[in-house]
């Protein structure tokens, strides 16, 4: 039976928080049209190879790098490390999120900190890198019409207020607005950029609900 169309063929993607939850779906579904996929993921070891062998045993070709999103030395030693191993980048899925809750009168400011360092800070650090080789590569026309595309993971409560966690819903909305500045800037270069802001998935940070 002839193999259906793959239309991430000779790209390669990386995809932040990959060991879990969401993150799992996409590097999978991406592997499954084509791309090689790069595993990003913070903690989780055991779970990020078990992605990766997971893709490998169904034909693609997956690798998986730790780095801390909130942290910029690692972002830059990762995205060396993408380049080193495939040469370049075509796309990145800014997925990875946390939840800390508190409530508002109670939320320290370490608490209000860590989300919007991983949730906000850590997708614009991962963007800037992608776009810089982008930039640098420029479109391959035989690959895709865009020079790089960029997915921002973010969340219903990027328009949804929810009390009990102003640190989670604050993150999403400045991701809503660092996807949509960054579209406007990125797209003379032919960078695609776009977010998704899903509902309640059945995943880890879901549990209780």
């Amino acid at each position: 039976m002839p193999q259906p169309d793959r239309r991430l063929k000779n790209q390669v993607a990386l995809v932040t928080g990959a060991s879990s939850g969401i993150g799992i779906g996409v590097a999978k579904a991406l592997a499954a049209d084509g791309a090689t996929v790069v595993v990003n993921y913070s903690r989780s070891a055991e779970g990020a190879e078990k992605v990766v062998n997971t893709i490998k045993e169904e034909g693609g070709r997956a690798l998986a790098i730790q780095a801390d999103i909130s942290q910029e030395d690692q972002v830059k030693q990762m995205f060396d490390q993408v380049l080193k191993e495939f040469g370049t980048l075509h796309i990145l899925v800014n997925n990875a999120g946390i939840q800390v809750d508190a409530p508002f009168l109670e939320m320290s400011l370490a608490q209000w900190q860590k989300v919007l360092d991983v949730n906000l800070t850590g997708q614009f650090l991962y963007a800037r890198e992608a776009a810089k080789e982008f930039i640098r590569r420029g479109v391959q026309p035989e690959i895709s019409k865009a020079a790089g595309k960029i997915i921002c993971m973010s969340s219903v409560h990027e328009v949804i207020p929810w009390a009990g966690h102003v640190n989670y819903a604050a993150s999403k909305g400045g991701i809503m607005l660092l996807m949509k500045s960054m579209a406007q800037e990125l797209a003379p270069h032919k960078i695609r950029i776009n977010s998704i802001g899903p509902g309640a998935i059945k995943t880890r940070i879901n549990h209780e609900a």
